[in-house]
Parts: structure tokens; C-alpha cells; sequence
């Protein structure tokens, strides 16, 4: 496994708030990997540590052997997308305009919009399923179609690394898996993606590679095959269950074994 973007011995915290010490990760290259854990396990602030909006108390992140807080913040985005978990626009900004702000990091000073830029939003319009909602105001969708929006903002970019969290939150099962279909072509294009899921199946199912956390630590990472089964689900997330092959996939499948009555 060769990874370009990686983590070494990271301190986290927000003030006071220790979420992580000493955490290291490596991002596989060219692979579709899926980090799992219960909420508020670091999950969301790793990620942001990897894109350089949490700056780490102590140890390094480095994207080709250079640590990112030194690399020009355009430059890092040409090579990075990143969707946050609860990206917000403004009230007057239409589809269109807002997937556009992807291109920003590939303009400058004495380029204007190009015929590549135009390309770069109307395919990711067409990825994302949102062609036709281009002129609509953004604050006039539902939480799902936002949510689209928003991930075609961040294909747009056109990067070789795309960080996503919780990608699928708002949006219904069945863009749900076309969301995770169209991230599996991206990796099959060659790009490198790392995602927030809640679904352990859905990250099953799709990820080349499984990052497990909890206390804000990586308890366990690997192919879904080889890391994925009873034990690892209740060490995470304290989930008695049966870990059985997907009818479908073949890939393990978790089936909780706590019926109705014992859920709290």
C-alpha cells in the first residue's frame, strides 16, 4: 500500500477537549476507504486534521512527504476536496453558481472562466443527478438535494483526493447508493476518496479499506474482509451481532442480535 497523504502521532483537541493523541492513519492511494465508529469517536475531526482545518497540537500531516500547513492553500486544494459534515451557503446563491465555487482553486488573477471550468460543473452537475435543479436557489431545497449540490460542488474541484464527511446524511436509500456507486467510479477512475459513513454495511460494501475508531483512537483498519466481524462491532460500537456474508456482495454484513425489546 502506497499512500501520498498521511498521518503521524496527531494530538487533537478543540481547547480543552482532547478528542485524540498520538493518532496515526495513511490513506491508501487510488482506493476507496470508509471510516466507521460511534458518534463522537474523532471520526469527523480527523478528517479535518488531514485538510488542514484543524491544526494538530502535536505530530504531522503530510501530503507527498511535505507538511501541509506548509503547502499554498491553492495549491493544497487543486490536490484535496473536502465536504464537511454541515457546509452552509448563502440565502441568494443558485446551484449553479455554488457548484461553480469549486473552480476557485484552478483561477487566478489573470485566467478567466474557461471552457474546462464550464466542463468541470456541468459533468459534476450531471454526476450528482442535480442538472436540473441548476437554477434553483439553493435555501429553496430539501436536505437531500442540498446535499447533492454540495457533493458536486466538491467533484467540481476535480481533485485526485476527495474527503467526504458523512456524505450520505439527508439523503434516501436510493441516492444513498448512487451517491456510494458514482464514489466507487471515482476510485475505479483512479482517485483517491475517504469517507464518514454510519452504515458499517454500506462501508462494507463499497470501501476497499475500513478504518474503525472509537475514543478517538484507530482500533482497527484493513480490507472489510479481513477486519470486519463480531468481535470488532462490539469493541466499536458495543453492538452484539452476527458478521455474515452480504447475498449479494459477498462482503460481510452485520445482523444486530438485540431484539426489540432490548434496545433502550
Amino acid at each position: 500500500m502506497t499512500s501520498r497523504l498521511t498521518a503521524r502521532d496527531l494530538a487533537l483537541r478543540y481547547g480543552d477537549r482532547v478528542v485524540s493523541t498520538r493518532l496515526s492513519v495513511d490513506v491508501p492511494d487510488g482506493a476507496l476507504t470508509a471510516v466507521v465508529g460511534p458518534n463522537a469517536c474523532g471520526k469527523s475531526t480527523m478528517l479535518r486534521a488531514l485538510v488542514r482545518l484543524l491544526r494538530p497540537v502535536e505530530g504531522t500531516v503530510t501530503f507527498d512527504g511535505t507538511d501541509i500547513g506548509t503547502i499554498a492553500a491553492k495549491r493544497f486544494a487543486r490536490s484535496v476536496a473536502f465536504l464537511p459534515q454541515e457546509p452552509s451557503a448563502p440565502d441568494d446563491i443558485r446551484v449553479r453558481q455554488l457548484v461553480a465555487r469549486g473552480r476557485f482553486p484552478h483561477q487566478s488573477l489573470f485566467s478567466g472562466w474557461s471552457e474546462a471550468d464550464q466542463e468541470a460543473v456541468t459533468g459534476a452537475m450531471a454526476a450528482a443527478g442535480i442538472t436540473d435543479l441548476a437554477e434553483r436557489l439553493v435555501q429553496e431545497l430539501s436536505g437531500g438535494q442540498r446535499q447533492r449540490v454540495w457533493v458536486a460542488m466538491a467533484l467540481a474541484q476535480r481533485t485526485p483526493y476527495l474527503l467526504l464527511d458523512e456524505p450520505t446524511s439527508f439523503l434516501d436509500i436510493t441516492h444513498q447508493y448512487q451517491l456510494l456507486a458514482l464514489l466507487s467510479r471515482l476510485r475505479d477512475e483512479g482517485r483517491t476518496v475517504i469517507a464518514v459513513l454510519h452504515d458499517v454495511n454500506q462501508a462494507c460494501r463499497f470501501a476497499d479499506h475500513v478504518i474503525a475508531m472509537r475514543n478517538g483512537a484507530v482500533v482497527a483498519e484493513g480490507a472489510p474482509a479481513d477486519i470486519v466481524d463480531a468481535a470488532l462491532i462490539k469493541e466499536v460500537f458495543d453492538l452484539p451481532c452476527l458478521v455474515v456474508p452480504d447475498p449479494v456482495t459477498g462482503t460481510p454484513m452485520v445482523v444486530p442480535t438485540v431484539d426489540r425489546g432490548s434496545i433502550a
